[in-house]
């Protein structure tokens, strides 16, 4: 026999996603009640299932902290169907009580009851092209803190074993001559092992850090990032 589903047609209700990187702990309210609480996956595609095979009709709004996530989980629900919104963690209030109770469950639960009460402002979720542009930017960053830390150790190597670095060879870009230089540094024994793991993770950053840069310059003349003068 099969159990007749009630019809949710003209009600809303309110899901919160505590989201992680093994499981998501979901609770599910409606005006009045909360429905129900469980862990899953990390699969839009099953609770979206979920959802409109448990409440069909319903008009689902569905909500999770930014994170590591990004905006995924919010693309994936949104071409399904269901209105989901993703929120600045600072914006969730926390007593001193559930902090020492700290959970998965409280945690869906303040999603779901403030995503109910209308407490939350929703984040701006780009364009997916947008995202990926944000991206290379932030990786050339990165890169670039990268480079400074290596090329720190490396004058710290240097100083280490004595070396002087010549005047005319003293600025902060590195030249070719000054790379030349480098290649022929040698501590002797095991410092030129350690000193050439150096030199060749400074290389390779350098030479990632240089792909990016050809490629931001290239998006920054794009029609999208033009601005009329």
């Amino acid at each position: 026999m099969k159990t007749k589903v009630r019809d949710f047609s003209g009600e809303s209700i309110y899901v919160g996603i505590d989201s992680h990187l093994k499981s998501w702990k979901v609770t599910v309210m409606s005006k009045e009640l909360m429905l129900n609480s469980f862990t899953q996956p990390p699969d839009s595609v099953q609770l979206s299932a979920y959802l409109k095979g448990h409440y069909p009709g319903a008009d689902i709004h569905c909500v999770y902290e930014a994170g590591f996530a990004g905006f995924n989980i919010q693309r994936q629900l949104s071409s399904a169907g269901i209105n989901c919104i993703v929120i600045h963690p600072a914006d969730v209030p926390t007593s001193d009580k559930e902090k020492r109770r700290k959970s998965d469950s409280i945690d869906s639960g303040k999603l779901a009851r403030g995503l109910k009460n209308g407490d939350f402002k929703a984040l701006y979720v780009p364009p997916l092209e947008q995202q990926q542009d944000r991206s290379l930017l932030r990786v050339y960053d990165r890169l670039t803190r990268d480079i400074t830390r290596v090329k720190n150790r490396i004058k710290f190597f240097l100083m280490y074993f004595g070396e002087a670095i010549p005047v005319e060879l003293q600025t902060s870009n590195w030249s070719k001559d000054f790379i030349r230089y480098l290649d022929n540094f040698s501590p002797g024994g095991n410092g030129n092992l350690s000193f050439q793991a150096l030199l060749s993770e400074y290389k390779m950053l350098n030479q990632q850090s240089a792909i990016l840069k050809k490629q931001i310059k290239e998006l920054s003349e794009q029609p999208r990032y033009k601005t009329d003068a």
